[in-house]
């Protein structure tokens, strides 16, 4: 069966992206993901067996909610959530980076290849968005982030994931740059800790946010990061109106932001959960994530207080824009198709 896109005519996004238990949805599952407040549902690498388990699986999703948006953190590299059963293994995008210091237009096509492989492949199986591409900087220290930087020049990075976004695109996907405004510096992981950048806030923002204005229209969302940078404000980037507005106003961001993830160390700052998605919805936030916590996630559907979100309207239109609009072909038809043909060959000559 082809996957088919999405009809618009269902009912608005809500501001929630959770996850599932499993490989297959229980009845809670089912009762979160139908709960009007919830838009999205992100899988990991406990949600997949294998790529028949992850397309019926995707599909009793979008049975359960007609139009959701299903995401998964899918970059390459270490952080890639399916790898088996046909799926391509996806290099590091320090690769790339490294490529480009060789031959800076192969890296740009060797980047669209990438970007094409891992969107068709995530579409064959019903999977609309991955949160790629990192744009944070490869500074050496950051444990968290390490080689999932393409480089450590802000110039190099916007034009790998340009080209990236572009292979993307190609496949009906849209994108997510994160960690804004920059995760690369900083040596704590915001999983565990509240890490907190020191800097200037004018280094910041003309090196580790200059992706973020220079990529423009090409940005489709933005995934702020849990890290304070107290030279700008007191509160991490995700939870920080003053951030938030910066993004849109002085670099133009039209997308959609979400919050990283609720449950992380870093988020907790702001509270309980709930106090924490109202600070991040308050703060520009159009949607926010809670993962690896059911009870957390079920805190958040009963206590979330829809008056307090401030454009729950225009949010829920940018998170529709998200949504894939071509046509995917399933996978038996993309393993015939001569342009994926191509560009899984050239992704395998990324070493």
């Amino acid at each position: 069966m082809n996957q088919q896109t999405h009809d618009h005519s269902f009912r608005p996004l809500g501001p929630v992206m959770l996850d599932v238990v499993g490989t297959s949805l229980n009845d809670d599952d089912i009762r979160r993901i139908q709960h009007p407040l919830t838009g999205g549902v992100i899988l990991f690498a406990r949600n997949y067996t294998n790529r028949e388990q992850l397309t019926q699986l995707c599909q009793a999703i979008h049975d359960a909610r007609p139009g959701v948006l299903i995401a998964v953190d899918h970059e390459g590299g270490r952080v890639q959530r399916f790898r088996t059963d046909g799926f391509t293994h996806l290099p590091a995008m320090k690769k790339l980076g490294l490529r480009w210091d060789e031959d800076v237009l192969e890296s740009c096509k060797l980047a669209t290849a990438v970007g094409y492989v891992l969107a068709t492949e995530l579409r064959a199986c019903g999977v609309d968005l991955s949160f790629t591409p990192v744009l944070d900087l490869d500074y050496g220290d950051s444990e968290v982030i390490g080689d999932r930087a393409f480089h450590r020049d802000p110039r190099v990075v916007t034009m790998l994931a340009k080209n990236l976004n572009h292979g993307l695109a190609l496949a009906g996907m849209a994108n997510c740059g994160k960690h804004f405004p920059g995760h690369g510096f900083v040596a704590a992981d915001s999983h565990v800790a509240i890490p907190v950048d020191d800097r200037p806030y004018a280094d910041v923002i003309k090196e580790d946010a200059a992706p973020y204005g220079w990529l423009g229209m090409s940005l489709s969302a933005v995934m702020p990061a849990h890290v304070i940078y107290p030279t700008f404000d007191k509160h991490p980037a995700g939870f920080s109106k003053k951030w938030l507005t910066l993004l849109r106003d002085k670099m133009q961001f039209e997308g959609v932001i979400f919050s990283d993830d609720l449950s992380m160390e870093g988020a907790s700052v702001a509270g309980s959960v709930v106090e924490g998605a109202h600070a991040a919805l308050a703060a520009g936030c159009d949607m926010v994530l809670i993962c690896n916590s059911p009870d957390k996630a079920d805190q958040l559907l009963e206590g979330l207080d829809t008056q307090r979100i401030l454009d729950a309207k225009r949010s829920a239109a940018r998170l529709s824009a998200l949504l894939p609009t071509a046509h995917a072909d399933d996978w038996a038809t993309l393993q015939q198709n001569e342009t994926y043909k191509a560009a899984k060959k050239l992704v395998k000559t990324i070493t």
